[in-house]
């Protein structure tokens, strides 16, 4: 199921793909965070993906009209990882809700490795 519109004029449908991509930059402009990253921590490498592929970190679940959202993230050695979740839950609720009209249940937040800056 996808968020969608019905008017006189036709039909509008937004596919998890797009929506994933709009969490996934709603994301990366929050404050400490450094990428996206796969979820599948099997091979125990955490890898932040290239720009093309971020809507790979992003996890998009529809029930009932809402949107359940999971992110996968890495976030910058020395940052307050509980705020900058936070922040990340708050930033891609708000675009979401703002962009498609349409509720977002949840934001859940996976910090998958943290960086040190080459600074």
């Amino acid at each position: 199921m996808q968020p969608m519109e019905t008017s006189s004029l036709g039909r509008i449908e937004v596919t998890p793909t797009a929506i994933a991509t709009l969490a996934s930059q709603a994301a990366q402009e929050c404050y400490g965070v450094v990428g996206m990253a796969t979820k599948d921590l099997a091979s125990g490498i955490v890898q932040i993906l290239q720009p093309a592929s971020h809507h790979r970190g992003v996890d998009v679940h529809i029930y009932n009209d809402q949107i359940v959202i999971d992110l996968y993230v890495v976030i910058e050695y020395g940052t307050r990882i509980v705020e900058v979740a936070r922040n990340i839950q708050s930033g891609v609720k708000y675009t979401l809700e703002k962009t498609l009209g349409v509720p977002v249940a949840a934001v859940n937040v996976h910090v998958q490795d943290l960086r040190i800056s080459a600074d």
